[in-house]
């Protein structure tokens, strides 16, 4: 029986080793450079839903968000975020069945002494739509716009991580 138990100790030590060797981390955790650890971040909607979730994602990844702006802090601006739709389908009596959902967010990185780097992407959702359900699917939007928001939140500090502040 002692034996069962050191198999069991041998193997999780050599399952954790392995894998934290080939880099895996928890979902959710960022590595930012040493330079973006202390960050102003501002937007036109300092309310925002967005500007909020990404306040929220850098100070769980243990950055310093300030709330004024010094000389030498690096900035983080949301420029925009907006949600467009296109419709991808139409009933026969001329509603639309189906949208796709744009959600498209632009923001910049400003460090000091160096030019500000632009960053845009789109996040993609489709959505059907059915007036018989108007209420049940006015919930389901915001929900979708909720996920998309998230999911541009944790996009935004990715795209953080590799962000080029020697300025070359």
């Amino acid at each position: 029986m002692p034996s069962n138990t050191y198999l069991r100790v041998l193997f999780s030590l050599i399952f954790v080793s392995l894998i934290a060797s080939c880099g895996f981390q928890l979902r959710g955790q960022y590595l930012l450079p040493q330079e973006l650890q202390t960050l102003y971040v501002s937007s036109d909607d300092n309310f925002g839903e967005l500007t909020r979730l990404v306040k929220q994602h850098l100070t769980i990844n243990d950055v310093n968000v300030v709330e004024s702006p010094k000389s030498n802090t690096p900035e983080l601006k949301i420029l925009r975020d907006q949600l467009n739709r296109r419709t991808l389908s139409v009933l026969p009596n001329g509603q639309v069945a189906e949208y796709e959902l744009i959600y498209t967010v632009n923001y910049q990185i400003t460090l000091p002494e160096q030019s500000p780097q632009q960053f845009n992407f789109d996040l993609y959702r489709e959505y059907q739509d059915d007036p018989n359900f108007a209420l049940a699917k006015s919930r389901e939007l915001n929900l979708l716009l909720s996920e998309m928001r998230e999911r541009a939140a944790e996009r935004i500090l990715r795209e953080l991580a590799s962000v080029d502040v020697t300025g070359q």
